[in-house]
Order: structure tokens, then C-alpha cells, then sequence
């Protein structure tokens, strides 16, 4: 028994000492933690002075460029096709003859109207002096003078079909690959080729509706297209008169010159949309921004600490963001580190020049 009490006896002491060991060692790293410890030890970070500047406020967009004029060559009267006057792919001037239907039935049928016509008109003089003599009623006039309206609209109406036999260019530009070779029968709705002006060329681009205020007919847009280096100018012509519902955006059409034909319709282009000019503006990184709930923040230095402030931001570019309200010039501006920092954390700031 006296043996059973010693084991327990020993086995109380240890574990006493035990605990006690651990209850020192961790008082003495908590202690060594308060000291030199993470908490206040200062966290690096860089930053710059804010300063204003005159910021050119343009807008980027996507736009399409279009075809100053385009349409699809088609027949107007079915026929078979006797003979093509133009080459895929070149300038066609406005007024050209692109292709020829047969006319021939046409005009057959042209010389029996014109036939009938001057029957009819020998019929309607003869009962004009018939009516003059009282030879014949007010009624039997009107009859042949009738008659003979008919047959003159009827041959104007074959000379206008046979018109349509012959398909002109309506405006001067470059036509594309044809669809039919000459004895080809063609119907109206037949594609021939398509003729495109390309020596101008639209650019359609939509902005936010916040901006329409701020756009006017007559300014002028640059522009760049995949593949080239090149900037082009345009200048905006037509703006839509109301704003589209389902995007809440305004539709705008610019032209631009394509005499060196470099542009091709249906590719897209980068707009460069300048709004306007502000002066003693407040630009800071996009790095800088936090975005959070209720809006964005930045973190400035403040003796020594990292304060919180809520930015009023807008306009954004690839590499930077314009500031209405929250910052001001001399404002040491923490521009790293910021999506792990707290209010009032410790800093230590390395100022970029």
C-alpha cells in the first residue's frame, strides 16, 4: 500500500512540474512577443507624394468600321444573262454597266405596244374631229381618248422593264466575286456580287449614357485597328437621338478617309474618345485602389501609421485612375501592399521618386 502511494505521490510531482515548465516557458515568450514581437513591428511598403497634373479625360471603346456605302447586286427581272462587263475586284465608276439580261422578248413585245399606241392615237385624233363636227357623243371620245392612254402606258411600262435588263453601278466603288457567268438564268433574288465604297469608312462605337452630354457632333476621334501601329483620325457625323434601353449606352457614327485603302470593313477598332481637359487633376495608380462595399479606398502614411480614406475614382486607363475627392496634393500615397493593410497599422515608406 505504502508503495501504491509512493508511485502516485511521484506521478503528482511530475506532472506538477510539468505544468509548471509550461506555464513559464510560455510567459516568457509572450513576454519576448510584447518586445519584439509582429504587431508593432512596422511593415515596409512604398508609396509617392500626390501631386496634380492636367489630365486629357479620353474615353477607350470598341467600335466596328463599316463600308461608307455597301449593297448587294441583284436583277430586278429574271432572264438569262447575255454579258458581263466588269472583273471581280476592281473599281466600277457610278453609272457603269455591270451585266446584261437577254431583252429580247421585251422588245418584241415593246413594238406590238408601240404598234397599238399609234392606232390608238390615230383613233383618238379621228374622234377628235368627229366630236368637233358633233359626228359622235362627248362618250365615244372619252373612250378613244382613253384607249390611247392606255397604250402609251403600257409601252413606257416595256421600256421600263427592258431598262432593268441592263444593271448599272448606283455609286462608284469596288465590287466583289461574282456568282454567275454569262447564259446564266438569273432571278431577283440571285446575289451577282457585292459593291462596296471603301474610299470612306464609318466607325460604330457606343459610350455610357453618363457620357452623352459630353459628345458633339463634329469632334474628332482617333482610332486603331489589330495589326497596325498606325493612329487614324475620324470625325463623328450622326449621333443616335435617344439612348438604347437594353445597354443604357448611346450609338455613334464617325467618318474617317480611306484613299490609301489600309482599312478594311468589318474589322474592329480601338476608339480614343477625348471628353475633356481637367486641370490640377489627382491621377494615382490602379494599384493604389481598393475596391470595397461601399465604394474605393486608398491608404496614405500618417505619422508613421496607415490611415484608411474612401476616394471618390472615375475615369480609368491601363496603368492609372482619376480622383475627384479623398485626395489632395502632398498626400504621401501607399501604392503596395495595400490589399493586406489595415487602418492604423505600423509603416515604414519608401517614397518612389
Amino acid at each position: 500500500m505504502k508503495v501504491k502511494n509512493l508511485i502516485y505521490a511521484l506521478i503528482i510531482i511530475v506532472l506538477g512540474g510539468f505544468i509548471t515548465y509550461r506555464v513559464i516557458s510560455n510567459k516568457s515568450k509572450n513576454e519576448e512577443s510584447k518586445k519584439f514581437g509582429d504587431k508593432d513591428k512596422p511593415t515596409t511598403v512604398t508609396g509617392i507624394v500626390v501631386q496634380t497634373s492636367t489630365f486629357d479625360n479620353n474615353l477607350s471603346l470598341s467600335g466596328s468600321i463599316e463600308a461608307n456605302e455597301q449593297i448587294e447586286i441583284h436583277s430586278e427581272v429574271s432572264g438569262i444573262v447575255e454579258g458581263i462587263y466588269f472583273t471581280e475586284g476592281t473599281y466600277v465608276n457610278k453609272g457603269q454597266v455591270l451585266f446584261k439580261v437577254n431583252d429580247i422578248e421585251l422588245r418584241a413585245q415593246l413594238r406590238q405596244a408601240q404598234t397599238k399606241e399609234g392606232l390608238a392615237g390615230e383613233n383618238e385624233r379621228r374622234a377628235k374631229l368627229l366630236l368637233q363636227k358633233e359626228a359622235i357623243s362627248q362618250e365615244e371620245f372619252d373612250i378613244a381618248n382613253a384607249d390611247y392612254a392606255s397604250m402609251k402606258a403600257q409601252t413606257q411600262l416595256i421600256k421600263a422593264q427592258i431598262a432593268k435588263t441592263s444593271v448599272k453601278a448606283p455609286f462608284s466603288g469596288k465590287i466583289g466575286l461574282r456568282s454567275i457567268s454569262p447564259g446564266t438564268y438569273i432571278t431577283p433574288t440571285a446575289l451577282v456580287a457585292k459593291l462596296v465604297n471603301t474610299g470612306k469608312l464609318k466607325i460604330t462605337f457606343s459610350i455610357p449614357e453618363k457620357y452623352a452630354a459630353q459628345v458633339k457632333s463634329g469632334s474628332t476621334i482617333d482610332f486603331s485597328v489589330s495589326g497596325s501601329d498606325k493612329i487614324y483620325t475620324a470625325k463623328i457625323y450622326a449621333i443616335e437621338p435617344e439612348i438604347e434601353v437594353a445597354t443604357r449606352t448611346l450609338k455613334i457614327r464617325a467618318i474617317a478617309d480611306n484613299t490609301d485603302g489600309k482599312l478594311f470593313p468589318g474589322t474592329f477598332a480601338d476608339v480614343k474618345l477625348p471628353l475633356n481637359t481637367i486641370k490640377d487633376a489627382i491621377v494615382v495608380p490602379t494599384e493604389a485602389i481598393v475596391p470595397v462595399q461601399d465604394g474605393k479606398k486608398v491608404y496614405i502614411a500618417n505619422m508613421g501609421k496607415a490611415k484608411e480614406i474612401m476616394v471618390d475614382a472615375t475615369t480609368r486607363t491601363d496603368s492609372s485612375i482619376l480622383i475627384l475627392s479623398g485626395l489632395k496634393a502632398g498626400d504621401t500615397l501607399i501604392t503596395s501592399g495595400v490589399m493586406s493593410l489595415k487602418n492604423e497599422a505600423p509603416i515604414k515608406v519608401k517614397v518612389k521618386k
